[in-house]
C-alpha cells in the first residue's frame, strides 16, 4: 500500500479497549490498527493516545521548516487532548460530561469548540431525519456501549422509557449567547459520533497554522489530509474489510485536501444467544442496527461531517442511505453483508468520482 494509507474505523470517542471474553462478546478496542505501509517515506511522522484510542500524523516534502518538529508534535497533541478534555464522556470533568449532569432546562454556557460541534451536530439531525442523535446516550449506556461497558439486551418496557428522554429537537441553541438548553432535565448527549472527526479537524488546523502543507491527520481512523504524500500523489486511505482477520484493505480512496470517517458494525459488538448487538444505535428505534450494513464511509471536507454523516447512513441503511447521500451530493461508500457470508458494495455517483480502487 503506498506511504500515506491507513486502516479507517468508525467514529467514537474515548471508546476503552475492552478484551475477548468467554460469553461470545468481543471487542477490539476502538479505531482500526493501520495496514502494512509501502512506498516513500514521510519527513516527518508520530503517533499517541487519544480519546480511548491512538492518533498518527504524517508531514511529506519540507514544509514542516516553518516550524520545529517538536512545535509540531505539540500543536497536534494539543488540538487533539483539548478536544477530548472537553468531550469525552469518560472524564467526569469534561464540558460533556458537566452538562450531563446539569439536570435543569436552564440555558447551559458552551465553550466555542462544543458549541460548534453541536450545531453541527443538530444540522445533520435535521438533515437526515433525526438518524443522527446526540442525545441517544441513555440508550448507549443502556444497552452497555458507554462508561462502564456491561453490555446487556435491553426489553422492551425498557426501551419505551428511553424512548421519551431522545430526541434531538429537545435541545435548543443559541447561538449569539453561545448556550444549550434542555427540553427535559434528564436528557443527556453522546458526541462519539462526531467528536473524534471534529478533534481530526482541530490537529489539521493546528499544523496548518504552524506551517505545514503537506499531512495526514488520523485518529482512531478518521482521517484529514491536504497535499501530497511522499511520493508527490495524493494520500492513500484505506477502507478495512469487515470481520478480516488479520486486518486486510477492501478499498482504497485517493485523498488530498479532503477528510474521510467511517461507521462499522463489526469491531464493538456483543453476542447473546447467536444474535450479534452492535454499537450503532438506531436512536428512533432505541436499538442497535440491523439492517444488514457493515460499514459506511464519507468523504467530505471537514472530518466532523464526514464522521457525522457516515453515522447517520450506517443507521439509515443500504437503501434509504445510498438515496440520501446521492440526493445530497455525498461521497459516501457501503459495504453490505449479503446472506452467503460474502459482501457486496454500493457507492454513490461523487464517491466514485474520487477514482478509487479495490485493494490488492
Amino acid at each position: 500500500m503506498p506511504d500515506g494509507s491507513t486502516t479507517h474505523g468508525y467514529p467514537h470517542l474515548s471508546t476503552p479497549p475492552h478484551a475477548v471474553a468467554g460469553d461470545g462478546r468481543r471487542g477490539a478496542g476502538f479505531g482500526l490498527r493501520r495496514l502494512a505501509q509501502y512506498g516513500g517515506v514521510p519527513a516527518l511522522e508520530f503517533r499517541g493516545p487519544t480519546m480511548g484510542s491512538s492518533y498518527t500524523v504524517k508531514i511529506a516534502g519540507a514544509s514542516r521548516a516553518a516550524a520545529g518538529d517538536a512545535v509540531i508534535r505539540a500543536a497536534a497533541h494539543g488540538a487533539l487532548e483539548a478536544v477530548e478534555t472537553a468531550m469525552s464522556a469518560y472524564r467526569a470533568e469534561s464540558e460533556l460530561s458537566r452538562f450531563n449532569a446539569h439536570a435543569s432546562g436552564a440555558p447551559y454556557p458552551l465553550s466555542a469548540d462544543t458549541y460548534a460541534v453541536l450545531a453541527l451536530a443538530q444540522a445533520v439531525s435535521a438533515a437526515t431525519g433525526g438518524a443522527f442523535d446526540i442525545t441517544v446516550a441513555p440508550i448507549v449506556d443502556a444497552w452497555g456501549f458507554g462508561p462502564g461497558r456491561h453490555e446487556r439486551v435491553v426489553t422492551a418496557a425498557e426501551t419505551e422509557a428511553l424512548e421519551a428522554r431522545v430526541g434531538w429537537r429537545m435541545l435548543t441553541l443559541d447561538a449569539q449567547a453561545r448556550t444549550v438548553a434542555k427540553a427535559r432535565p434528564d436528557l443527556r448527549a453522546d458526541l462519539s459520533g462526531i467528536a473524534k472527526g471534529y478533534g481530526v479537524d482541530k490537529a489539521a488546523l493546528a499544523l496548518e497554522a504552524a506551517g505545514v502543507g503537506d499531512y495526514m491527520v488520523e485518529a482512531g481512523g478518521e482521517v484529514r489530509t491536504r497535499g501530497h504524500n511522499a511520493e508527490g500523489r495524493p494520500w492513500q486511505i484505506a477502507i478495512e474489510r469487515p470481520d478480516a482477520v488479520p486486518q486486510r484493505a477492501h478499498f482504497i480512496v485517493p485523498l488530498a485536501g479532503q477528510s474521510m470517517a467511517t461507521s462499522g458494525d463489526y469491531r464493538i459488538y456483543f453476542e447473546r444467544q447467536g444474535q450479534r448487538y452492535c454499537h450503532e444505535i438506531d436512536p428512533r428505534t432505541a436499538a442497535p442496527i440491523a439492517n444488514g450494513l457493515a460499514s459506511v464511509s464519507v468523504v467530505a471536507a471537514d472530518c466532523a461531517y464526514a464522521d457525522a454523516m457516515a453515522t447517520a447512513l450506517i443507521v439509515l441503511g443500504a437503501e434509504r442511505g445510498h438515496a440520501l447521500a446521492e440526493a445530497r451530493g455525498l461521497a459516501a461508500y457501503f459495504i453490505v453483508r449479503e446472506a452467503g457470508g460474502g459482501f457486496s458494495e454500493r457507492q454513490t455517483s461523487a464517491f466514485a468520482a474520487l477514482g478509487g480502487r479495490p485493494a490488492a
